[in-house]
């Protein structure tokens, strides 16, 4: 069963500052339909405006990843990281018993445009930690969050996976899926036609049950970009 969430159907809140798009409920968006998927808990595609950016705050019990689409992100930390995350790298914030950070567009100029992610951890406390990688834009499916860090991934505390799709005009990758398994893809950039007919645009998502196989296709002429969580 694959059911679509579409793009103009997110929560949308608008700062000035900061133009967001929410996939799951998330601060003064409320959709009790739409509270997370397995143990994803937020998306939020969010546009920052230059100069500005998130106050330090703090979270604990939290695996929070980052994609940023456009420009670079600035990122403090109270465990001492002082980074910049540029388009295209993958950044995950364990927050264990707890930490503090602070996320800016790092230019006076140029918007930003990133990814926010969390994920419900399956281990509470310990030890915040920080990863920090870019996996490159090879065409196909590659790996990028897995729960033991193995071949160079990023090491999570949570039963998933997280795979980056990128497909060219014509490209076709399958993926044996577990019927007892939760997917979801968040398009990113073009179009996907998911399983033969489903279609994905920027900022569409698909929440997937009870597949034994999904079918990923670009018959667009420009290429496509997706995530794919791989879920209990």
């Amino acid at each position: 069963m694959i059911t679509v969430r579409k793009a103009n159907q997110r929560g949308h809140a608008n700062f000035g500052w900061l133009d967001s798009y929410h996939t799951f409920s998330f601060g003064s968006y409320y959709d009790p339909t739409h509270m997370g998927f397995s143990h994803l808990r937020v998306i939020n595609d969010d546009t920052v405006a230059p100069n500005t950016g998130f106050d330090t705050h703090g979270h604990r019990d939290m695996e929070i990843i980052s994609l940023v689409t456009q420009g670079r992100i600035a990122h403090k930390d109270s465990a001492g990281n002082i980074k910049e995350l540029p388009k295209g790298e993958y950044q995950l914030m364990s927050a264990g018993a707890g930490i503090y950070h602070s996320e800016f567009n790092a230019s006076d100029k140029d918007t930003l445009k990133f990814l926010q992610i969390w994920i419900q951890p399956n281990k509470q406390g310990g030890k915040p930690s920080y990863q920090q990688k870019a996996f490159g834009e090879n065409t196909g499916i590659t790996p990028i969050v897995t729960p033991n860090g193995e071949h160079g991934t990023l090491a999570i505390k949570q039963d998933m996976q997280l795979m980056q799709v990128i497909l060219e005009k014509g490209n076709t990758e399958t993926v044996n899926a577990n019927r007892e398994r939760r997917y979801y893809i968040h398009q990113i950039e073009g179009t996907l036609t998911l399983n033969d007919n489903t279609t994905l645009n920027s900022g569409d998502g698909a929440m997937i049950e009870s597949e034994d196989t999904l079918t990923l296709h670009n018959d667009q002429d420009q290429h496509t970009k997706a995530i794919l969580f791989d879920l209990a």
